[in-house]
Formats: C-alpha cells, sequence, structure tokens
C-alpha cells in the first residue's frame, strides 16, 4: 500500500443480528470493530454465552492496513467451509480491523459442504450489508514541543491544516500530540520544523 493509498474501510460500530435459515438450521450473523486480539476474545466469549446451546460459532477477522493479520475458524465445522466463506466476505466488502460470527444451531438436517459454505457466505454478506462501514485514514501520532510564546504559530498551523488534537499539556512548556494522515506527514513535519525552535517527534 504506496503513500497515496492511505485509506481503509472498517466498521462503525456493531452490526444487529441478522438470522439466515437452511432446511431447519439457523444461522445469526454479527460484526464488531475490533482492534486487537483481547477485544476480539471478548467478543468471542459474548457471543457463546448469549448463544450458549449453539452447536458452533464460526467466525473470521482481519487486523491492520498494510500487511493485515487474519484468522479464520471452522469450529467444527467441515474444513474451510464456514471460516474461509466469512473471510471471503471480510475482503469482498474490503473491510480490515472487523471480527465476523456466524453461529449455528442445527437443524437435524445435513446440508453438506456446498450447502455449508452457501450458508456461512450469505450469512456472512447479510451481516456485513446490515453493517455501517466507513473509510478511514491512516494517520501517524506526532509530538509537537514547543515554548508558550510560539503557542500561537503553532495553534495557528493546526487550525489552518485541520490537524486532529490527541491530547495537549500546558506546563512548563507546551506539548501537544496530534494525528497527521499518513499521506500529508511530510509537508506538515516541514511546515513544523521551519519554526524553529518547536520540536516535533514522531510518538
Amino acid at each position: 500500500m504506496g503513500l497515496e493509498n492511505d485509506i481503509y474501510k472498517t466498521l462503525v460500530h456493531s452490526s444487529g443480528e441478522v438470522l439466515f435459515k437452511d432446511r431447519n438450521s439457523k444461522f445469526y450473523g454479527y460484526a464488531f470493530p475490533v482492534e486487537n486480539e483481547s477485544e476480539i476474545k471478548n467478543q468471542l466469549e459474548s457471543i457463546k454465552k448469549r448463544h450458549h446451546s449453539a452447536r458452533h460459532y464460526c467466525y473470521a477477522w482481519q487486523l491492520g492496513v498494510n500487511n493485515p493479520a487474519y484468522r479464520v475458524n471452522d469450529d467444527g465445522e467441515p474444513s474451510n467451509s464456514a471460516g474461509m466463506p466469512i473471510y471471503g466476505q471480510i475482503q469482498s466488502f474490503g473491510i480490515t480491523n472487523a471480527l465476523l460470527v456466524v453461529v449455528r444451531y442445527f437443524g437435524g438436517i445435513k446440508l453438506g459442504v456446498g450447502g455449508l459454505i452457501n450458508a456461512y457466505k450469505t450469512t456472512a454478506q447479510m451481516t456485513l450489508a446490515n453493517a455501517q462501514i466507513v473509510e478511514r485514514t491512516i494517520n501517524i501520532d506526532f509530538k509537537i514541543s514547543f515554548e508558550y510564546e510560539h503557542m500561537d504559530k503553532v495553534m495557528r498551523i493546526i487550525k489552518e491544516k485541520a490537524l486532529e488534537i490527541k491530547s495537549q499539556k500546558m506546563e512548563m512548556n507546551g506539548e501537544i500530540i496530534i494525528a497527521i494522515r499518513k499521506k500529508n506527514a511530510t509537508d506538515i513535519l516541514n511546515t513544523f520544523t521551519s519554526l524553529y525552535p518547536v520540536i516535533i517527534e514522531k510518538v
């Protein structure tokens, strides 16, 4: 992913529940925005509590942007009949930092591998179609340190460039942490470094 392509898609918030039925089996789909594996673990645990009598909890997730990590889990279904079709929809919708879970209640009639692939894929597709997806930019955080006399200049650049302030600390000197969109980073760094004696460094 080049510097010009610094946009990714993810979920705004957890999706609502969707239900797909096939020959008495019920498939419940859920999607969650996640930032790390501990959040994934917590969401999976809450789904298992909610559906404690279900037969299978199949899922796929993807984290990261440039070299994303992903995992799929068939949870006892035939190999590649659940996790991969779910992951295929994460790829199809082009999202990352997302967990997609499909919970199955077995209805007594076997669906066969083709039927399972279709059911998990369809439930995953319905779940993401029901979710709110947003485009976000890849941002890099920088810390700006400066003496009070330069505060107006610093704040003016932040305002002009519409930079996001993550935190600020005003003690003996000023210290502000800002988020800069990746592709604009060099330009903004140059603007600040021309303001001697302001110090800007990557967090």
